[in-house]
């Protein structure tokens, strides 16, 4: 779900840039492309971090039902990667707004 609510502004966007430059007999133009791009580059970015988070959190759940003693470890240790997967949406991201906007 988070897939398709990333991809949806950027998508919407070179749509409308991509129908503008259409009605006035051009192809898609850089931006249309530019759009384009930001969309998969974030779409993809949220696909990842989506499920890396989804797989860490079931497994964890897995091992405290196995061994609830070893809670304090386990949770320190999903905590930390749960922040490192997040930084990788968060980086793809800024990767969709520089090409956004910067290039």
């Amino acid at each position: 779900m988070e897939v398709i609510l990333a991809m949806v502004p950027p998508a919407v966007e070179a749509g409308r840039v991509a129908l503008q430059e259409a009605a006035g007999g051009g192809g898609i133009t850089d931006d249309g492309f530019k759009f384009i791009a930001a969309a998969i580059v974030m779409g993809l970015g949220a696909l990842g971090p989506g499920l890396g988070i989804g797989n860490l959190v079931g497994r964890a759940m897995d091992a405290l039902g196995r061994n609830p003693d070893a809670q304090p470890v386990i949770q320190t240790n999903m905590i930390l990667g749960l922040a490192f997967a997040e930084a990788i949406g968060i980086y793809c991201l800024v990767v969709a707004i520089m090409i956004g906007f910067v290039f």
